[in-house]
């Protein structure tokens, strides 16, 4: 570690509040633990999650970095005791509790993984915290199988453009909402099957009128709020609705008669503060059955905007634009 600088540029949060709140400062380089790599980050994406934080609303887990970022891509500078997998010099993409606005971080190793094949650097830090969301929530815990129909709203965010992809690599039919003619055709070239202007059209009438009266089998929700009791006319008999997030509320008023009459589950999860372990098992499941579709051309990270580390207040203010797929931050190193 002789070699590497003691300090570094990272982004605080000064307060909470606007984007304005995140001002570049010095660090301290952190220092890898047992199982750990210190990264020296190239890129890292800007999710709503870090948005929420610098609101003050989703505090860090108990011993995770107060610096914002949950995904980064870059070069391993050095190891913690018992990593095996990785060295010196490797190229990883990785999923941190934090940290992630930062010129060095550090992950665990199960929590990396290599870059996939034909993807950039910044590309990759596009990668972590949309994919592991995805996989867990679409297609662990709503369990969507080839055949079956997906509802996605926030079609042309980075989980949505995600989801997309994702769905249909893996045989499925897939709807999204999305808030402008522009968005909804981006979401279409991705290859969603329909696209639902919300704020033309109702979903509900939409997802009906294609699926013959018959509803979706999943809906993957971030918007809360009176989606719900939506989510519950627009869902199949024995439909499974899975909640990300709560960008209009999370206590809406709804009648619990649809959630009985059709055998609907509706669940959800955050995934930040979950185990290292229980993320590694997600990071095996992407290298082996997501990582060849990107090497296949199926599967890309679909990318909006990327800025300087230290124009992290533009990125914040970006992400709440009419942005399509992923904000990255660049360290410039």
């Amino acid at each position: 570690m002789s070699e590497l600088p003691t300090t570094m540029t990272a982004i605080e949060i000064r307060e909470p509040g606007g984007p304005e709140v995140l001002n570049p400062a010095s660090r301290p380089v952190p220092q890898p633990g047992k199982g750990e790599l210190l990264v020296r980050v190239l890129a890292a994406g800007v999710n709503r999650p870090d948005v929420l934080q610098r609101l003050g609303g989703y505090a860090p887990p108990p011993g995770a970095s107060d610096i914002p970022g949950l995904e980064i891509a870059g070069t391993v500078v050095a190891t913690g005791s018992g990593v095996n997998r990785y060295e010196a010099g490797d190229t990883v993409c990785g999923l941190v509790q934090g940290g992630g606005y930062a010129e060095y971080c550090v992950v665990h190793e199960t929590n990396a993984l290599p870059i996939p094949e034909g993807v950039s650097v910044t590309e990759a830090a596009g990668i972590p915290e949309t994919f592991f969301t995805v996989w867990t929530n679409v297609f662990d815990r709503a369990g969507l199988k080839p055949g079956e129909t997906l509802l996605i709203h926030g079609g042309s965010s980075g989980i949505g453009t995600t989801a997309i992809q994702l769905a249909k690599a893996f045989g499925a039919t897939v709807f999204v909402t999305a808030g402008n003619a522009e968005k909804c055709a981006a979401c279409v070239e991705l290859g969603a099957d329909l696209a639902i202007d919300y704020k033309t059209e109702d979903f509900v009438e939409a997802v009906k009128k294609a699926t013959d009266g018959r509803g979706v089998d999943v809906i993957l929700d971030m918007v809360g709020g009176d989606y719900v009791a939506r989510n519950y006319q627009a869902a199949a008999v024995e439909g499974r609705i899975v909640q990300i997030a709560f960008l209009r509320g999370a206590r809406p008023q709804i009648d619990l008669n649809p959630l009985m009459r059709k055998r609907l589950t509706h669940t959800g999860s955050t995934l930040r503060p979950r185990s290292v372990a229980f993320k590694a098992d997600i990071a095996r499941a992407l290298e082996e059955k997501v990582w060849p579709l990107f090497a296949a051309g199926k599967v890309k990270v679909v990318m909006d905007s990327t800025l300087p580390l230290t124009s992290a207040a533009d990125a914040h203010a970006r992400l709440d634009a009419d942005h399509i797929g992923k904000v990255v931050l660049e360290t410039g190193l």
